[in-house]
């Protein structure tokens, strides 16, 4: 006899589809696993570089994956897709050109710039149609440019004007620091900043607010600093004195040394003699800063009025005239030998053509005797040459043209010689026209 079915099936249905209920929800449900993440690599990216969406815990051998820009799954955002079964890689809609996709699921872009900021999303589909997403998120920052601060006011007066400086270009998500004096800015009720730092006011500027001034800015991948800039503060330039080591000193001596004194700074300074420019003349140097004059050996050209002049951008103003004498001696010494010597040949040459003169006058006109030769003539020796003795030895008042020839030569020749030395030089002149006088008229007496 068969056992009765139908109550034992009752009695046991459901247990049974309970069993059944927990047996399809361990097949389906799937073992722990990691979760899949998406690494940004570098995190702080610069525009111009290449970077990396590295997938974290990948499903193992997927039937594919895909990228896509942005956060919602649609093809007109796909970037790229790859099937590992058939090792193909199909570029989407959203593909730059600049996109790689690896086996493993990670995405390379090359090139970033500003505009690939933005999210990323990664899907993997399994062979068994269940998909698992993950979004990334990448932002590119400019890599700043070198700032340069501008000012509103380039020729600020002192304790007038109020001056504006900006540090430029303006760029986002950038943090601005400001140095005066290489150090960081201070706070001061004359200097403000304002709200984004970019820029700085300097209230009634003083000599004191040239600066250096510099300006950093920063952002998450790149700083940068200005060129160091100055302010040119204008102000009025007290009047400066001279000072001078002697005012008076004999030529030829020295040195004298003028100072040009002055509580300025940033100044430049300028000599003026006798009202106008100084021109540097032989003996006369200037200090590396032109505050100080010397002059060594003194000349009595350089005896005078001497000034100086202090200026800046702005006004110059120059110091009283100081008076620099001079002294010296009247030379009475002797003629140099140069000078001698020139006048010697001088006196020559002039003789030399009267005395041609004479002799032609004379020769023709008087049968060769001249007449104002008042000596007898001498009789002529052997073949009617006259006899010549030797010129050396013969007394100087002998000569017969002495008595106007010799006053004639006194005359030229330079008072400041000695009379010693006046006789013997006219004496030699003398002698020498005499000699030549003699050549041309045999008929001279010796």
């Amino acid at each position: 006899m068969e056992p009765p079915s139908g109550p034992a099936s009752r009695r046991h249905g459901p247990w049974n589809r309970l069993l059944l209920a927990v047996s399809l929800l361990t097949f389906w449900l799937p073992p722990t696993t990691a979760q899949l993440t998406i690494e940004t690599v570098p995190p702080l990216a610069a525009e111009g570089m290449d970077v990396l969406l590295l997938a974290h815990n990948v499903t193992e051998n997927p039937l594919g994956c895909t990228w896509y820009r942005g956060e919602r799954v649609e093809n007109s955002h796909s970037i790229t897709s790859y099937r590992p079964d058939t090792n193909v890689t199909t570029k989407g809609p959203a593909h730059s050109g600049r996109e790689t996709l690896y086996p493993n699921g990670t995405l390379l872009i090359q090139n970033v710039t500003q505009k690939d900021t933005g999210s990323y999303t990664l899907l993997i589909t399994s062979y068994d149609l269940q998909t698992e997403r993950q979004t990334g998120h990448l932002h590119v920052h400019p890599v700043l440019p070198t700032p340069v601060i501008t000012s509103n006011n380039s020729n600020p007066w002192e304790h007038k004007d109020t001056v504006v400086l900006t540090c430029g270009p303006e760029t986002q998500n950038t943090s601005y620091i400001w140095w005066i004096n290489y150090q960081k800015l201070h706070s001061s009720t004359r200097l403000e900043l304002s709200e984004d730092k970019r820029t700085l006011t300097v209230f009634s500027v003083t000599r004191k607010d040239t600066g250096p001034y510099v300006c950093e800015a920063r952002n998450p991948v790149s700083v940068r600093r200005s060129d160091p800039f100055t302010l040119q503060v204008l102000y009025p330039v007290a009047r400066p004195s001279l000072q001078v080591s002697n005012t008076t000193v004999a030529e030829h001596e020295g040195p004298v040394v003028l100072t040009c004194l002055t509580d300025e700074t940033g100044v430049s300074i300028r000599w003026f003699f006798e009202g106008q420019s100084l021109l540097l003349t032989r003996g006369m140097t200037l200090s590396l800063d032109n505050s100080t004059l010397t002059i060594d050996p003194v000349s009595r050209k350089d005896a005078g009025d001497y000034q100086c002049e202090v200026s800046n951008r702005a006004n110059s103003s120059k110091s009283d005239p100081l008076r620099l004498s001079v002294t010296w001696q009247e030379n009475t010494q002797a003629l140099n030998v140069g000078t001698i010597v020139g006048i010697v040949i001088g006196l020559l040459l002039v003789l030399t053509l009267a005395a041609a003169l004479g002799c032609f006058i004379s020769l023709h006109r008087y049968n060769g005797i001249p007449r104002f030769c008042s000596c007898p003539q001498i009789d002529p020796g052997p073949r009617g040459r006259t006899l010549h003795p030797p010129i050396l030895g013969l007394d100087l008042q002998a000569l017969p043209t002495a008595p106007w020839i010799f006053s004639l030569i006194l005359q030229f020749l330079p008072h400041q010689l000695p009379a010693p030395q006046q006789r013997e030089l006219a004496f030699s002149v003398h002698l020498g026209t005499w000699s030549l006088w003699r050549l041309c008229l045999p008929g001279l007496p010796t």
